[in-house]
C-alpha cells in the first residue's frame, strides 16, 4: 500500500485522517495542493487555493482539510489537473465536473471567469458519459463510455484538434481521423493531446516542437494524426511528461519520444526523438509507465515489481532508467519528481499485482494463512512449513513423517532468542536481515547451526559494518557467550572491535 505522507502536503494531517484516505492527488506548482476521497465517497482538499483550485468557494489557503460538500457520495473515477491549476473530476455515473484556473475557457462553461467551486460541465455532454478526464497546461479533455473524445480550452498549437488555433470554450468532439474510431485512453502534455484507440494505434495533435507527437517531425498538428512509426504494434498505456511522451505495448514493450533536455527518454544521451524510440530492451516486461506534464520525470514498472526512474530527478539529469527500492511508480514522483505532484489519482486501496516475493513478505507471521507456530521466549512467530522446507534444508529434514516435529502445530524453541529466531525465519521469507550487531552475533551462531551459508555472510557483513567504540566491548562478549563462528572475517572484525575498545 503506497504511503501518503511521503508527500509533504499530507504530513498536515494525523494518523486518523490519513486512516479514511481512499483515492489521492497532489498538484500545484510546488506540489502544495491536495484532493483526497475517503473511503465514504467524501472528497476533501487541502493546501495553498491557486486561482481557486481547491473548489471551497473562496480564495483562501487551508492547512486543515475541508469537505466539499457539493460532491459529497459521489463515486470519483478519474481527476486530472492543469498548470492553472484547473481541476476536472468524472464521477462513477459519468457527471463530468471542473474548477479552478478558468482563463482560456479550459472548464468549458464557456467563459473565462475563475470556478470557485465544482460545476458540472453539460454543454455538448448531454446524454454523454464521461469516463476518464485530461488535463493539459490550459486545455482539457474527456473520454466517453462509448469512445468518443472531447476537448476545449487553450488551443495555440491546436491541442484541441479542431482544426484552428482558436480557444475552444466549451467542449467540442476531436474528430477527424478519431470519427470513426473507439477511443480506450487519453493523455495531455503541456500543450499536446494523445490518445489511444481500440486497436492499438496512437494519435496525437497540438504542439511538436520538441517532437512529442512522435511524428517523425516537429510541426504543429491541429487535427489527429496516427504514429505511423508504431504501426502493426498494440498500444496499452500511453504517458505524457512536459514534452514527451511513453507508449507501452501489449508485449510489455516501452517507446519514447519527444524532449529530452533531463535525459526523460531513458535513451542515454540528451537529444531529442522525434519520432517512438524502444527502450529498456536488455529489462525485464514492462507492466506500467509514468509521466505527468508537470514534470520532465519518467518511470516504469517490470513484471516482477521493480522500478525504474529517469529524466529529471531532484535536480539531477538521469539519462538511463536507474532502477530504485521503490515498489511502485508513484513514490518516484512523491521522492524524486519536481515538483513532487502525483502522476495519476492514486489509489489507496491494496494493489492487486503482488510479486512472488512481495507475496511471501507479505505472509510471514500471518496467522490466518500459517500451519504451524514457533514460540520463543513466550512468544509466538506463525509459519507455513512449505516456505520452510523450500528454503532451508534443516527444515526440510525436520518435516520428515519420522520426525516429532512433524506432527506438532506448535514447536518450543529455548536455544535462540525471540529476536534472533524471528529474524531468522523473517530472513526465509524475504531473504533480508534487519537486527542490531549485537543479535545478529546470536544469528550467526544459529546460521551456523542450520548451514545457512548465505545467511552467515550477512550476519558477518553487519557485525563487521556495526561495530563502533561505544559496543566493542559488548560484541565481544556476545561473541564469546555465543562462541560463535565467523569464518574468514573472524580475526578482521575482532581486531577491528579491538581497536575500536583501545581508543577509549
Amino acid at each position: 500500500m503506497v504511503d501518503v505522507t511521503k508527500w509533504p502536503i499530507f504530513s498536515l494531517m494525523g494518523p486518523q485522517e490519513l486512516s479514511t484516505i481512499r483515492k489521492a492527488c497532489v498538484f500545484g506548482t510546488s506540489a502544495n495542493e491536495a484532493i483526497y476521497i475517503t473511503k465514504d465517497d467524501e472528497v476533501y482538499v487541502i493546501g495553498f487555493n491557486c486561482s481557486n483550485c481547491l473548489g471551497t468557494g473562496d480564495s483562501q489557503s487551508i492547512i486543515v482539510p475541508k469537505k466539499l460538500d457539493f460532491l459529497s457520495g459521489r463515486k470519483v473515477v478519474s481527476l486530472s489537473y492543469g498548470s492553472g491549476p484547473h481541476i476536472l473530476l468524472a464521477t462513477e455515473v459519468g457527471e463530468l465536473f471542473a474548477w479552478g484556473h478558468n482563463g482560456y475557457s479550459q472548464l468549458g462553461n464557456g467563459t473565462t471567469n475563475q470556478g470557485v467551486a465544482p460545476v458540472l460541465v453539460s454543454a455538448n455532454l448531454l446524454n454523454k458519459k464521461v469516463t476518464e478526464v485530461a488535463c493539459g497546461s490550459h486545455h482539457s479533455m474527456a473520454l466517453t463510455d462509448s469512445g468518443e473524445v472531447y476537448a476545449w480550452g487553450y488551443n495555440n498549437c491546436g491541442q484541441v484538434g479542431s482544426g484552428s488555433t482558436a480557444n475552444q470554450p466549451t467542449p467540442r468532439r476531436v474528430s477527424s481521423s478519431l470519427q470513426n474510431k473507439v477511443a480506450v485512453s487519453i493523455v495531455c502534455g503541456q500543450t499536446s493531446s494523445l490518445a489511444v484507440v481500440d486497436n492499438g494505434e496512437v494519435y496525437g495533435w497540438g504542439y511538436n516542437g520538441n517532437g512529442q507527437l512522435g511524428l517523425g517531425n516537429n510541426g504543429n498538428q491541429l487535427t489527429p494524426c496516427r504514429l505511423v512509426a508504431l504501426q502493426g504494434l498494440c498500444v496499452q498505456q500511453i504517458v505524457s511528461g512536459y514534452a514527451h511522451s511513453l507508449a507501452l505495448t501489449d508485449e510489455g514493450l516501452l517507446f519514447a519520444w519527444g524532449a529530452n533536455t533531463y535525459g526523460q527518454l531513458g535513451t542515454g544521451n540528451k537529444s531529442n526523438q522525434l519520432s517512438p524510440l524502444l527502450i529498456m530492451t536488455e529489462k525485464e516486461r514492462i507492466v506500467e509507465v509514468a509521466a505527468c506534464h508537470s514534470t520532465h520525470t519518467s518511470a516504469a514498472k517490470t513484471q516482477s515489481g521493480q522500478v525504474y526512474m529517469w529524466g529529471q530527478c531532484r535536480g539531477q539529469s538521469i539519462v538511463l532508467p536507474h532502477l530504485t527500492h521503490f515498489t511502485c511508480t508513484d513514490d518516484v514522483f512523491a521522492c524524486f519528481a519536481t515538483p513532487s505532484v502525483m502522476w495519476r489519482l492514486l489509489s489507496m486501496e491494496h494493489d492487486d499485482f503482488l510479486t512472488v516475493a512481495q507475496s511471501l513478505k507479505k505472509e510471514f507471521d500471518n496467522p490466518e494463512t500459517a500451519d504451524l507456530k514457533f514460540c520463543v521466549d513466550g512468544k509466538y512467530i506463525c509459519v507455513h512449513k512449505a516456505v520452510l522446507k523450500i528454503r532451508c534444508e534443516h527444515f526440510r529434514s525436520m518435516f520428515q513423517s519420522h520426525w516429532n516435529e512433524d506432527m506438532k502445530e506448535v514447536i518450543e524453541i529455548d536455544q535462540f532468542s525471540y529476536p534472533v529466531y524471528r529474524s531468522f525465519l523473517e530472513f526465509l521469507y524475504t531473504d533480508n536481515v534487519e537486527l542490531p550487531p549485537e543479535d545478529a552475533i546470536g544469528l550467526l551462531d544459529l546460521a551456523t547451526s542450520y548451514c545457512e551459508n548465505r545467511l552467515k555472510r550477512l550476519c558477518q557483513h553487519i557485525i563487521k559494518r556495526g561495530i563502533t567504540v561505544a559496543n566493542a566491548f559488548s560484541l565481544l562478549s556476545a561473541a564469546v557467550r555465543y562462541d560463535a563462528e565467523v569464518g574468514q572475517h573472524q580475526s578482521t572484525w575482532k581486531s577491528s572491535a579491538l581497536s575500536s575498545a583501545c581508543i577509549t
